[in-house]
């Protein structure tokens, strides 16, 4: 399984980015759930649990899908110039 980074962008599967803002518990089952924001429309802030969010995408449901995770963690560049 893949690692979480917090403030990392991540790309779905389906072509979308998102930010990953941090990780909540579930008071009663002590459940990890990612706590992710839109980074298209609205910026909504949404929940998914950990498991789900780092699982690889079902290839028999989805099989012309390339990407191998669900969502994965994209290295943006900065566009900054270099002093």
């Amino acid at each position: 399984m893949q690692e979480l980074k917090i403030k990392g962008i991540y790309k779905h599967f389906k072509g979308d980015y998102y930010l990953v803002e941090d990780v909540a518990k579930d008071s009663e089952t002590q459940e990890e759930f990612v706590v992710y924001r839109k980074l298209y429309e609205d910026c909504g802030l949404w929940i998914r649990p950990k498991k789900m969010f780092l699982s690889e995408v079902d290839h028999e449901k989805y099989p012309n899908v390339t990407q191998k995770y669900r969502f994965e963690l994209q290295d943006i560049p900065s566009k900054k110039r270099q002093k």
